[in-house]
């Protein structure tokens, strides 16, 4: 089981992935595309190429993660432009509403932090 966490890393590979990748393919996407570390405790999210499906890597310290969600129907009808670069990150809220199919742009959640009153 991946836990997703509020604190951490969530990014999205905009560009679309081979799908005949597995995690060691994954892992130098992540590398050399994202720019990112696979080993740093981040959650990387791919798209195929016809976003019918999606692939999750994560490592959890002793090993590497990796889960496929694919549509039984349709379409996953938002993904990230490649406007603003090469990944795009996400809160743990948003990537809940992504695996549904839902635009997490879209979505609003509770802030990850909050100030904390002073007591009186």
């Amino acid at each position: 089981m991946i836990a997703v966490m509020p604190q951490m890393r969530l990014l999205v590979a905009v560009e679309p992935v081979d799908f005949r990748k597995g995690i060691d393919g994954l892992v130098a996407v992540a590398r050399q595309r994202l720019q990112a570390e696979p080993f740093g405790g981040a959650l990387f999210i791919f798209g195929s190429r016809n976003r019918k499906s999606i692939k999750i890597l994560a490592y959890d310290g002793q090993g590497f993660w990796l889960a496929q969600k694919r549509l039984s129907a349709g379409q996953f009808r938002w993904w990230p432009s490649a406007e603003k670069g090469a990944v795009y990150a996400l809160e743990a809220a948003q990537l809940q509403v992504l695996l549904w199919n839902g635009d997490p742009t879209r979505t609003t959640a509770a802030p990850m932090w909050r100030a904390i009153a002073p007591a009186a």
